[in-house]
């Protein structure tokens, strides 16, 4: 069974309209599709709900979730806020600079732009605490064979010792030289 693609990927929210709002201003993701129920289909429980699907590009989905009978939410402790985050690609440096400045002009804080070398990348945090990324990919087709031929051999090692192998680390020696 070959997996097609993500239907959707579904993040709880606080409130629906403003998650709506939010993601069309800043995103430009628009809304194609709401549904609400006081009943749970999967699990039959008594439990409103409003599930919103904004457009990602190219037939991808991100969903939330707004659900108000439930305690407030929250975050998993033990989990660096870096950890957790969802990736959208865009399709040139000049789009990210100016994501970037539009988010900054809407008052949201932007991290980056951060040299991955196969790719440069904005965070920044929806309403909701959710950490997002824009990112524009750079590399060359050579960069991305020598990351392919050593991706299980990385994975191994790191499996062993549980340590970060430096197989990659030419990826971020620019970043790093950098102060930040």
């Amino acid at each position: 069974m070959p997996i097609r693609k993500i239907h959707h990927v579904a993040y709880r929210c606080n409130d629906a309209r403003e998650t709506v709002e939010w993601y069309e201003k800043n995103l430009n993701m628009k809304l194609v599709l709401a549904i609400a129920e006081d009943q749970v289909p999967s699990t039959r429980d008594p439990d409103p709900y409003m599930h919103l699907f904004m457009d990602a590009g190219n037939g991808n989905v991100m969903a939330f979730f707004e659900i108000p009978n439930s305690p407030p939410m929250g975050r998993d402790p033990n989990t660096p806020n870096w950890v957790q985050h969802i990736a959208f690609e865009i399709d040139s440096m000049e789009e990210l600079e100016a994501a970037k400045a539009r988010l900054e002009a809407n008052g949201i804080p932007v991290i980056g732009i951060t040299d991955h070398t196969i790719f440069q990348s904005i965070y920044f945090f929806d309403p909701n605490g959710h950490r997002l990324e824009l990112a524009v990919n750079t590399g060359t087709p050579d960069m991305y064979k020598r990351l392919d031929e050593v991706k299980y051999e990385m994975v191994e090692e790191w499996a062993r010792t549980k340590r970060a192998p430096k197989h990659a680390a030419w990826m971020h020696e620019k970043e790093f030289a950098t102060p930040a």
